[in-house]
């Protein structure tokens, strides 16, 4: 099982390294950091690891 980046969005590591292979950059990461600037990313609360 591959490891959880984003609970808000369910992304896994392979995810963003799948989404890298396919688009030569993150389109992923790219939604999540716009999430996190427009306030509406809650990773930090929804992480059992609390980041």
């Amino acid at each position: 099982m591959s490891e959880k980046i984003c609970y808000c969005f369910n992304y896994t590591v392979v995810d963003i390294e799948e989404d890298v292979r396919a688009h030569g950059r993150s389109l992923l990461m790219e939604q999540i950091m716009a999430s996190k600037k427009a306030g509406i990313c809650h990773c930090a609360s929804e992480n059992p690891k609390g980041r």
